[in-house]
């Protein structure tokens, strides 16, 4: 297989890498405008199992994240994020032919299993070639395009839904993957020397996993991330039943996420501006707090029945922009915190830490999503239990 040599420029290389990590975004928010449409197809008599079709991908991927480093500190990175985008694509194409809803969840599971490999081992190619608030500069540029996906995701679902039915959205998968995993393998060379890959042996691995959770810093960085995590996967799998049902906005659904994307897409531009400058603790603690006090007022807005539904509406949208804008601006400096001082065991380390907090947050969120009562509460409640959870959390985070 060819294999390049020279590395990458930084633009090409965060580009490249925020291609390979959207695969996840672009997998969750273009499924979005399809859920109606499966719901009517093949799950009418149940509809409320259909967003688990969101929580099945990100607990595939979760499982996904565990095989997928401590593999490539063996075999090296390019072969492992290439063996995913194979993966990735054969859960799109069994996903496409299914004719149940189990079989779809089996299939999102098997996707998210794929789409592990660019994910955790691109954050692995990450740490080998950068650290510190430099590695949490790049995440934050990631991140940035993980985020700004959603903006135009949407809309691109619902025209395949339009034009081809909602099966045509795991075509999209397909080229999607292909161009992002293509890109990497003609371009970016190995980032793991011969000489520093590690064996698989079980013994060599639970030292490592031993290791990994006696940090404290890593061990509460990564429940923080569960949290946060869980906020954006409960609020992925009710809010389209809350435009449609509650609001009365199903037509215009996809404009208005990717209306709420684009402007949270900013939070993590303002993360690369600022990290440098601030620092990730500081950052990440002022987020929450600003956090907890707009959900809390969300929360009673939503819920006191003689507010007019047309402020109810403009709370909810400034609301959902906070939930998308705090991701952007903590996880990439989590990732950061959690990963300094694991540089030397980054692929088994960004594996523990990623299928952690996506195992956890997918079995949180999946409740939740399946919990929508016509209101938006069961949603907002969970994820203020969660932002609170996460700011107590940092209480006891402590500093690298």
């Amino acid at each position: 297989m060819f294999t390049p040599t020279k590395r990458l420029g930084q633009k090409e290389f965060i580009a490249m890498t925020a291609m390979m990590f959207a695969t996840i975004a672009f997998s969750i928010d273009a499924m979005l405008p399809a859920l109606p449409a499966i719901a009517d197809d093949i799950s009418a008599a149940a509809p409320n199992r259909v967003p688990l079709i969101i929580t099945s991908f990100v607990l595939g991927m979760g499982v996904g994240t565990l095989l997928a480093g401590p593999i490539s500190d063996r075999f090296g990175r390019r072969s492992i994020i290439i063996l995913g985008g194979i993966l990735y694509i054969i859960g799109a194409a069994l996903a496409s032919m299914s004719h149940s809803l189990d079989m779809i969840l089996a299939a999102r599971v098997l996707q998210g299993m794929g789409a592990a490999g660019p994910r955790v081992v691109g954050l692995a190619v990450v740490r080998d070639q950068y650290s510190g608030r430099d590695m949490a500069r790049i995440t934050s540029f990631v991140m940035m395009i993980f985020t700004l996906l959603p903006a135009i995701a949407p809309t691109i679902g619902a025209a395949l839904v339009y034009v081809a039915g909602w099966r045509g959205i795991f075509g999209a998968f397909i080229v999607f993957s292909m161009f992002s995993v293509g890109w990497f393998t003609l371009r970016q060379p190995e980032t793991l020397p011969v000489e520093s890959r590690r064996p698989l042996h079980l013994a060599t691995m639970a030292r490592a996993v031993v290791e990994i959770f006696s940090h404290r810093l890593v061990v509460v960085a990564i429940l923080i991330q569960t949290c946060i995590y869980s906020t954006l996967f409960m609020y992925l799998g009710s809010t389209q039943q809350v435009f449609d049902q509650y609001f009365e906005e199903g037509a215009h659904f996809h404009v208005w996420v990717g209306l709420i994307a684009l402007i949270a897409g900013s939070g993590s531009f303002t993360n690369a501006q600022l990290v440098g400058r601030l620092g990730m603790y500081v950052l990440v603690r002022a987020t929450l707090n600003l956090h907890v006090v707009l959900t809390a007022i969300a929360l009673v807005v939503l819920g006191l029945e003689f507010i007019p539904g047309g402020v109810k509406f403009v709370v909810f949208v400034f609301w959902s922009i906070t939930v998308f804008g705090a991701l952007g601006l903590t996880i990439g400096n989590l990732n950061a915190l959690s990963m300094e001082p694991l540089g030397h065991i980054a692929g088994l380390s960004a594996s523990i830490i990623g299928a952690t907090a996506m195992i956890a947050s997918s079995l949180i969120a999946g409740p939740v999503a399946t919990a929508f009562d016509g209101t938006p509460l069961p949603m907002v409640i969970g994820i203020l239990t969660m932002v609170v959870l996460a700011r107590l959390l940092f209480f006891v985070l402590p500093k690298a």
